[in-house]
């Protein structure tokens, strides 16, 4: 039996507005500009029995679309084996190890497990990057990591909440290893709400529907969901794609990684071989595996949007295990550079494979980096210690119907730069500089998109600066004849030096005085098509405005 369509289009749509609210409330709530003003955050509904994605907020970071659903079915796993304790009514558990289906550290994982009737109809869970979790440096973009102990304090799933009152014992270990943890309450009461808010959702919408209802409805979404993902996987002709994408750095050893992939299509069906990328690297450019798959399903989601999104969308996607490589990172290989600058590389390589089987759906690269940028240190003013973290935007690439956007948000996700205002507001800076980098997109027919241009002071005290950034060496890659968007640049301008680092968009612990200032130039998008054939009135306006020489 089916649900009908009428029926079933407005179950999809409550579940989708309960991770909406939740995402909403989450952000609204948290202290931590990052949460608050960038959103970097996710909130979703998972399966009861396998963890599998029900639904996410559109305004989550796609990213986690597969880490969050990863991270569910171990919980789930684990719970089973009895390693892990078994949940309780309005209990919550913490998580944030990346070998069980996380991402970094920073990214911190809560589940609550949604009862109907005295059963667990489904997971509640969402993802909040904590601005510090321990760790060599503050905010734990530790560049020159050699172990994940280095990168903070790693949790494995514990109950935060007991039957919905927060553990003190757990939170003062969990405070005791942090960074300004009189902060971190805050974001935790959000995040817990958050899922609450979820609750409250579900209920009313499984109170007007029925739990049987509602049961059916996910199940043919699932499926659904999987059958539009096999139609449009068939416009793609049979046969082997193949890409490398380029990662500056590990960190330690100055040498490049590569991504190398291999995109296999049969009827309705697309398999991803990583198993030629390079092997595993000392520093912290190192992927987990969830991570590794996540990248390839938003890559695909960023192809195929049109698709609802559910574990059904995933189905017809088997990305092979990369052993042996540094997408398959295992305890204690470092991490923190995973999700936000090797998933990049990884979504890089999915759109220069299929870029030409598909050039009407796929771009040219995208800057490709979230600019992580942390900066800790004690202000005068306050009395206060405090951990600053910057992400930025930069050139989406070129595409067959127009120019890349400008400043647009990373690959992975939606979260957005804190406005200078709040991080003035907050911390002891002053921004001298936020702009468009001009000249920064790659010629193309259709040119790629500007990077970002930001410089900011510190004006009080002293503070350490760490940067985790990438396609510094090597700019985005064009596509189909369009040239690179112009590499990341990265300067420290201390006692009238200017200082590089050494990897180029990698460095840590850089000493900061009152004065001292940290420029970064975000890259622009790869160019699309042959640059012969852009518009010459197009080509006009681009040195009229200086976007290109």
């Amino acid at each position: 039996m089916t649900v009908d369509p009428i029926t079933l289009s407005v179950i999809q749509a409550g579940l989708q507005q309960a991770c909406d609210e939740m995402d909403l409330s989450f952000s609204r709530a948290a202290f931590s500009p990052v949460i608050a003003e960038a959103n970097d955050r996710s909130d979703g509904i998972y399966s009861a029995t396998d963890g599998a994605l029900i639904a996410q907020g559109a305004g989550g970071l796609p990213v986690f679309v597969g880490t969050m659903q990863h991270s569910t079915r171990v919980l789930i796993e684990m719970i089973a084996a009895g390693t892990v304790a078994a949940p309780q009514p309005d209990d919550i558990y913490i998580v944030n190890d990346p070998y069980l289906g996380g991402t970094h550290l920073m990214d911190v994982r809560f589940a609550r497990p949604f009862y109907r009737n005295g059963k667990i109809f489904c997971w509640l869970s969402n993802t909040g990057h904590w601005p510090d979790t321990g760790g060599a440096v503050p905010g734990g973009f530790s560049a020159s990591a050699t172990s994940v102990e280095q990168e903070g304090l790693r949790l494995p799933p514990v109950r935060l909440f007991k039957q919905g009152v927060l553990d003190p014992e757990i939170y003062a270990i969990i405070c005791s290893n942090i960074r300004v943890a009189d902060q971190r309450i805050g974001d935790v009461k959000a995040q817990a709400a958050a899922l609450m808010v979820g609750e409250e959702r579900l209920n009313a919408l499984l109170d007007r529907y029925g739990d049987d209802t509602v049961q059916k409805a996910i199940v043919e979404l699932r499926d659904r969901a999987e059958a539009h993902m096999r139609s449009l996987i068939d416009e793609i002709p049979a046969g082997t794609y193949r890409s490398t994408a380029w990662i500056d750095s590990d960190g330690v050893v100055d040498a490049p990684l590569a991504i190398k992939l291999a995109i296999t299509k049969t009827p309705g069906h697309l398999q991803f071989d990583f198993s030629q990328s390079s092997p595993p690297c000392l520093g912290p450019m190192n992927s987990v595996l969830a991570t590794t798959l996540s990248s390839v399903y938003l890559a695909m989601r960023h192809i195929f949007p049109e698709v609802p999104i559910s574990a059904g969308a995933f189905a017809p996607l088997e990305v092979l295990r990369p052993e042996g490589t540094f997408l398959d990172a295992h305890y204690p290989r470092p991490v923190s550079g995973c999700a936000a600058e090797v998933s990049q590389r990884i979504a890089e390589a999915v759109f220069a494979a299929l870029v030409v089987p598909l050039p009407d759906r796929v771009t040219a690269a995208p800057a490709g980096t979230s600019g992580n940028f942390a900066l800790g240190g004690f202000d005068p003013a306050t009395g206060r210690d405090y951990v600053m973290y910057q992400l930025s935007g930069g050139g989406y690439g070129g595409n067959a119907d127009h120019d890349g956007l400008s400043n647009g948000c990373s690959t992975i996700g939606i979260s957005k730069a804190p406005p200078i205002e709040i991080m003035e507001q907050n911390f002891p800076v002053l921004y001298h500089k936020y702009a468009l980098r001009e000249g920064s997109g790659g010629s193309g027919r259709n040119r790629g998109g500007l990077g970002l241009e930001y410089e900011v002071e510190l004006r009080r005290g002293t503070a350490r600066a760490s940067f985790v950034m990438d396609h510094g060496r090597f700019g985005p890659q064009g596509a189909l004849g369009g040239q690179d968007g112009a590499p990341n640049e990265v300067r420290v301008l201390s006692a009238g030096q200017v200082h590089t680092p050494v990897h180029l968009s990698k460095e840590q612990d850089i000493a900061l005085s009152a004065g001292d200032r940290v420029s970064v130039k975000t890259p622009g998008g790869g160019g699309f098509g042959d640059p012969a054939d852009r518009d010459p009135d197009k080509t006009a306006e681009d040195r009229r405005l200086g976007r290109a020489d």
